[in-house]
């Protein structure tokens, strides 16, 4: 298995700065020239208690993780009045999980649909030109 290196990057740009494909914030930072290296100094960024604080700004997270507490809930509990305790809460864990992950993914396609229908909407809007300051006062003295 091959290291990724940091010209793999470089080939994706062309590709998102074509006119049909929407364009992507790409977060660039200093490499170590090792992967083993990158995914070290990768871990170090980290920080839990900071990601967790802030889970409110991240879009789609609070109604995927509601979505997916009610339906572990929910299933875990029905799960729970025929099976063992440890069965129900794996089905519990298991279906949070997944229905996290799949509200949170179409939560995030949406989004992605509607910057492009925002997009599309804004490029055909006819460009406005707006007066410059010499032609606005040029037409308050003509009106004084």
């Amino acid at each position: 298995m091959s290291a990724p290196d940091s010209t793999s990057s470089s080939a994706a740009t062309p590709a998102a700065s074509s006119p049909s494909s929407p364009k992507r914030i790409v977060y660039q930072a200093e490499t170590t020239g090792s992967w083993w290296g990158d995914v070290k100094e990768a871990f170090k960024r980290l920080r839990v208690r900071d990601d967790l604080t802030h889970i409110n700004e991240i879009p789609c997270a609070r109604n995927s993780l509601l979505s997916g507490i009610a339906s572990g809930v929910g299933i875990g509990v029905i799960r729970g009045m025929s099976a063992s305790v440890f069965v129900a809460s794996n089905w519990a864990v298991g279906s949070f999980m997944l229905i996290s992950l799949g509200t949170w993914t179409i939560c995030q396609k949406n989004r992605e649909e509607e910057r492009r229908r925002l997009q599309l909407a804004f490029e055909s809007m006819p460009k406005r030109f707006a007066k410059t300051d010499e032609n606005a006062q040029s037409g308050e003295e003509k009106s004084a």
